[in-house]
């Protein structure tokens, strides 16, 4: 089950469409992150499974993921990495492992991870990553069209019946 984890400075003007998702196994990267992230960081969202990552990131298409690569899971985390780029082009993802798996670093790479970090020492680069991803993701729920729209500096113009554009005042 996804668990979001309430930080201070935790506010609603995140990003709707943008989450900052953990999946590991146990839970030592996310408390790393947190570290790194401080106080006004994104909320995180742990998940436990790279299905249960993917069902919170098809609700937010836009996330910032930070994977932790298992033995067990190498192939389907590539998988998964090489079709995110078509699947969800607005999200990120980067790598953690333990020391021992750092031959795949590479391999990620091309399949798509932002970064890959074999020590909770190196995750000061993803906070700032994930920090700038959050900075640069939409704020708003409205398509882009309207968006724009509505930052217009005249009024709108809407189509009649006959297709003559009439000014909306």
């Amino acid at each position: 089950m996804v668990q979001p984890q309430y930080q201070p400075g935790d506010s609603d003007d995140d990003p709707p469409h943008c989450r900052l998702i953990v999946c590991e196994r146990g839970g030592e990267w996310a408390v790393a992150l947190r570290r790194e992230l401080g106080e006004a960081g994104p909320r995180v969202y742990e998940t436990r499974s790279l299905p249960e990552c993917w069902q919170l990131l098809a609700g937010h298409g836009a996330s910032f993921l930070l994977l932790e690569l298992v033995p067990a899971a190498v192939d389907d985390l590539i998988a998964r990495l090489a079709s995110m780029e078509r699947e969800f082009p607005a999200a990120r993802a980067a790598v953690v492992a333990e020391r021992s798996m750092a031959a795949y670093e590479m391999l990620l790479r091309e399949a798509g991870a932002v970064y890959f970090v074999a020590t909770p020492r190196s995750l000061g680069e993803v906070a700032g990553m994930a920090r700038r991803h959050f900075d640069g993701a939409p704020r708003s729920r409205r398509p882009l069209m309207e968006e724009i729209r509505a930052r217009l500096p005249w009024p709108p113009v809407r189509q009649s019946a006959v297709g003559a554009a009439e000014r909306v005042e």
